[in-house]
């Protein structure tokens, strides 16, 4: 049986020829695997930790250690690995702070090469899927430690633990911008200064409604994802609602790399106008298209600057920027029909590496839409909620009456130096280092008073429905250190998991309206949520209603038929707007 469990959850992966596990050897010394478990009900359909073990005994002896990635919990104590492993956790689906970067690279690079050690040792790295973040892990250390070019080494990584067809190895954005920010550490003496940086601005060109922003960074050595800011509805500055692709006036900085704000001096709070129409015209969308709207996005949009009303100031150069669109829904329900982020990291997009360590100290990262991050590390963002991005920083490089402004300069530790391991999760996920861009979905959730002031929502005319598959180690594979292929353990229609999300099931409306004066109850009606804005579905509702005008009426038989009536109007269950719109017509 719990063979047949590893099985669906492994999908099209197929198993070690030896032992069955999910894992493969991405050169002769690095093996990458999924996260074990000793625990039921996990290691029945995951990797049992005492069969990893097992193998790693047989084939390598003494000569192999762990390299552990998951913030959420290795889901083993270090015993059962015999204390022969190193923690470096930080949230899935993300790309790590990159202060961790040369420590991870010198603890692997001593194990593997430090004075008198056997030629025959292997690390081995893992995270919940042995995907993303051992992925990361894995082509930067080929790249920083073993001279391989970064598409050498991601080719390498795909070809060795994906199946054909199903992807790269290494697939999100913002991880393979990480990858590219080790490419340039490395080529460059293999320098890292962490800051405090702050956000002054954010811009956003198309930015349609109900569209909730955040700023997050990390937190406790990178385990977790701090919301840092919010904005809200009084720190937008709204400069033109009739088109995305020519919202902002000329005036506005930009930068990837190459261009940096000249600058910067001003308070985020001070006049608008003046920062408003800054000199460099880069930034002028007539002047740069953006990238055109797929089929699904929503036309028109507004072009928004963001500017908060208190000082937004982050530990790191880390910074996310996520966006949630929600729309409003009946019975105090929100329908979350958007869900994109992106990390950058200021010191790289401010050419630390290329200036000898010392990064410009302000500029402006821009990225487009289609370019983010989407829903648990897949490409999948929902409607879009925007067209391109522009986020104004500031590095702190001088101390203030606060002490911020600290710099830290990173160096990678040389062989036989002590090499700094961060503190482990709790292996049993009680501290899951979950922050406000992990974790979040398409669908139905709680609306929230405190959002009102967060975004102006606004009910779509028709939001798609669509099942999705959220397994993130589909196409994953597994094979010897040769890289012999292997028969595939189930096909795609008998083995690719899927997860079904199930639609909370709503208040029943007639629990406590028997009785109630119909201007009363329409009263609790708005309160609940129902009368939205413009919305044509929740306003039928609403005229129906009215209708049912329960004052007069004085036997059970009326009040029977008027619950039954009401009743008829619960959406719960409808799947897409076009019944819902119909059910509530009827």
């Amino acid at each position: 049986m719990a063979s047949i469990l590893r099985q669906i959850v492994a999908g099209p992966r197929s198993p070690h020829p030896e032992t069955g596990l999910d894992l493969c050897y991405v050169t002769d010394n690095i093996i990458a695997t999924s996260g074990p478990s000793s625990t039921y009900p996990k290691r029945a359909y995951r990797n049992p930790t005492d069969v990893l073990v097992k193998f790693l005994d047989e084939k390598h002896g003494t000569n192999w250690s762990i390299w552990e990635f998951r913030a959420e919990g290795t889901g083993y104590p270090d015993s059962e690995v015999y204390g022969r492993i190193r923690h470096y956790p930080w949230p899935d689906h993300h790309p790590p702070p990159f202060a961790l970067i040369p420590n991870i690279m010198a603890s692997m690079r001593d194990w593997l090469k430090g004075p008198d050690v056997p030629k025959e040792r292997v690390v081995v790295v893992h995270c919940k899927a042995g995907k993303g973040r051992s992925g990361s892990v894995a082509c930067s250390y080929l790249i920083s430690e073993e001279g391989w070019s970064k598409d050498e080494a991601l080719s390498r990584f795909t070809l060795r633990r994906m199946r054909s067809g199903f992807g790269e190895g290494v697939s999100i954005p913002s991880q393979l911008r990480w990858i590219g920010y080790v490419d340039r550490w490395t080529k460059h003496r293999k320098i890292y200064v962490e800051r405090q940086v702050e956000v002054l601005e954010v811009h956003v060109w198309g930015l349609r409604e109900g569209v909730k922003v955040g700023v997050n960074g990390y937190v406790d050595e990178g385990r977790t994802i701090k919301s840092f800011h919010t904005f809200k509805t009084k720190e937008r500055l709204l400069i033109d609602s009739t088109s995305p692709t020519d919202s902002f006036p000329a005036g506005l900085p930009v930068s990837n790399e190459e261009k940096m704000l000249p600058d910067l001096e001003q308070a985020p709070n001070s006049d608008q106008k003046s920062q408003a129409t800054r000199t460099d015209s880069s930034l002028n969308p007539s002047a740069s298209p953006t990238t055109s709207q797929t089929s699904n996005s929503e036309s028109g949009g507004s072009a928004v600057i963001f500017r908060p009303s208190s000082r937004i100031i982050l530990p790191s150069n880390d910074i996310d920027i996520d966006f949630e669109r929600r729309n409003k829904a009946a019975y105090g329900w929100a329908m979350v029909t958007s869900v994109a982020h992106v990390w950058f990291n200021t010191f790289f997009e401010g050419r630390g590496p290329e200036n000898h360590g010392d990064a410009i100290t302000s500029g402006v990262f821009e990225i487009e839409w289609d370019a983010m991050d989407g829903i648990r590390g897949s490409p999948r963002k929902g409607i879009r909620a925007l067209d391109r991005l522009a986020v104004v920083w500031r590095a702190l490089v001088d101390n203030d009456s606060l002490g911020r402004g600290s710099s830290q300069v990173i160096v990678e530790p040389h062989v036989g130096d002590p090499v700094p391991e961060t503190h482990a999760a709790d292996w049993k996920g009680l501290h899951p280092g979950i922050g406000s861009a992990l974790g979040k979905n398409l669908g139905l959730r709680a609306a929230s008073p405190a959002s009102a002031n967060i975004s102006k929502a606004s009910s779509l005319a028709s939001i798609r429905s669509a099942k999705m598959e959220d397994d993130p180690a589909l196409g994953v594979r597994s094979h010897g250190p040769n890289g012999e292929e292997h028969i595939p353990r189930v096909t795609d229609d008998v083995g690719r998991s899927t997860v079904t999300t199930s639609e909370p099931v709503l208040r029943n409306a007639t629990n406590s309206t028997v009785g109630i004066p119909a201007a009363q109850r329409l009263q609790q009606v708005a309160q609940d949520g129902l009368t939205v804005g413009d919305s044509s579905h929740t306003s039928g509702i609403t005229s129906s209603l009215q209708k049912l005008n329960t004052a007069d009426l004085s036997d059970e038989r009326s009040r029977t038929g008027i619950t039954s009536n009401v009743k008829n109007l619960n959406t719960a269950d409808l799947s897409d707007e076009r019944s819902r719109t119909e059910g509530a017509r009827a």
